[in-house]
């Protein structure tokens, strides 16, 4: 199964995005071509899913604060 692709990561020019490993743009190991396949964000600015056909879901708003900062923890359910 793929991974998830972000719609909004923090820092995309540290990231090739160019297969599933998302490997750091200074040691990549598909070997995908040799500088980095960039973030559509890059290319096409912030609001680059909202046209054309790319297929990605509406997420909530909650998921995507969460997918820009991989580091998030989840609250703590209140009720257990």
């Amino acid at each position: 199964m793929a991974k998830k692709f972000p719609l909004h990561p923090k820092h995309p020019e540290r990231i090739c995005w160019g297969c599933d490993k998302y490997c750091a743009a200074d040691a990549m190991i598909c070997g995908n071509g040799s500088s980095r396949t960039e973030h559509p964000a890059e290319l096409f600015g912030d609001d680059w899913y909202e046209w054309g056909d790319w297929e990605v879901p509406e997420r909530a708003p909650e998921a995507q604060a969460a997918e820009a900062d991989p580091h998030t923890e989840e609250p703590a359910d209140a009720t257990s």
